[in-house]
């Protein structure tokens, strides 16, 4: 059940209303030592402080004077933290602010007192806190919904323009300027692209928050894999050591760094095809380090279709020729190419490694020792491994 305040905290209140524009006049001469309120280009007006003063005070003097908030003046403290939030006034500038007139007012009340009216006074000062604690709640409450609603619109910006990028192919000026605006991004700098594996969305996220000092980043999701630009801090050849650190774990493609964000849709591009030849548990994959494996990635039936007509011919030999032939050329191709090393790896004479090349080709018409064929076989084997 409400209880009224006492006939004397009523009174005095009443009476402190009277004179509420010298009330305002005093709270504006302490708000002003408040930065950013006094500073030269304040983000709010004296004007407007003095309007949302003059409401406030009144609406707190009221709610002291009877204790409770006039239904008019309902949601007041929340549209200020709302419009102060707009208005890039720190949170706890507004509070630092908004607590002033807990002492304005009991300085005011204490100065409109008798001597004998002051114990009353003093007995019903909670009454002043809880006013003022109220409107403080109000005021958060709207600062922090206003902060987050900025946030969303703001990311939202960002999703729109990253996008607008992308479908341009950075081929449009004004996009790639207006989007390294929006974004953070000095359009000329180079950057780097990584396409998460889908479901790894979480640990790219957690990467690209320990990536933070190595240059400016935008993380876009997507449901075919989460999208990280990177604008590395100094400029770089290959891609920085510490953001392949970070993303250590990380099931991802990453791209080669390229000359400008005009060039991102590209690195995109570059860093999905590395994150197709990926594999579970090994981390990172740099797109030089998966030519192969990106090759035959780029379609299945032509993959199968490889491996089939170079490889085909040594599944209908019976016993272990087969694999024996197949070990001694993934170690050739995989090693120096020397006829030596290879016959080192396998412990056999050189001369035994040159009678299994010549088998190979015997059975598919391809010798490793000439470049071009070595190359189709290597594409072949890139082929079965996959499809295995």
């Amino acid at each position: 059940m409400h209880t009224p305040p006492p006939a004397l905290v009523t009174e005095l209140a009443l009476r402190c209303l009277d004179d509420i524009d010298d009330i305002v006049e005093e709270w504006l001469a302490q708000v002003e030592l408040v930065d950013p309120y006094g500073s030269p280009d304040p983000p709010v007006s004296r004007d407007e402080l003095r309007g949302t003063a003059l409401a406030g005070l009144d609406m707190l003097l009221r709610h002291i004077a009877t204790g409770s908030v006039a239904p008019g003046m309902a949601g007041l403290s929340e549209r200020v933290g709302e419009r102060r939030a707009g208005q890039g006034v720190p949170l706890e500038s507004l509070l630092a602010a908004a607590r002033l007139d807990a002492r304005v007012l009991w300085q005011v009340m204490n100065a409109r007192a008798t001597p004998e009216a002051l114990p009353g006074l003093i007995a019903g000062a909670h009454l002043v806190w809880e006013a003022v604690e109220q409107h403080v709640t109000g005021l958060m409450t709207g600062y922090q919904r206003a902060v987050l609603e900025m946030g969303r619109q703001r990311e939202d910006q960002r999703r729109a323009w990253f996008a607008r990028l992308m479908d341009s192919q950075g081929r449009n000026p004004d996009v790639v300027r207006d989007a390294g605006r929006v974004l953070g991004f000095a359009p000329a700098q180079p950057v780097l692209a990584v396409v998460a594996h889908p479901g790894e969305g979480a640990a790219l996220r957690a990467a690209a928050a320990a990536m933070a000092g190595s240059g400016v980043h935008y993380r876009h999701e997507s449901p075919t894999g989460d999208v990280l630009i990177v604008q590395p801090t100094a400029r770089t050849a290959g891609v920085p050591r510490p953001v392949l650190a970070a993303l250590a774990g990380v099931r991802c493609g990453v791209s080669p760094v390229v000359s400008g964000l005009s060039a991102a849709p590209r690195a995109v591009r570059l860093a999905a095809a590395a994150e197709g030849a990926s594999r579970a548990g090994a981390g990172p994959r740099r797109l030089e380090d998966a030519w192969l494996d990106v090759f035959v990635g780029g379609s299945g039936e032509l993959a199968a279709e490889l491996a089939h007509q170079v490889l085909g011919p040594l599944a209908a030999l019976g016993g272990s020729e087969g694999e024996r032939l197949l070990e001694t050329v993934r170690i050739h191709l995989t090693g120096s190419g020397s006829v030596a090393d290879t016959a080192t790896a396998l412990y056999c004479h050189r001369n035994t490694v040159q009678h299994r090349f010549a088998r190979f080709r015997e059975l598919t018409g391809r010798d490793v020792r000439v470049p071009e064929d070595a190359a189709v076989v290597a594409l072949a084997l890139r082929a079965a491994d996959a499809l295995a």
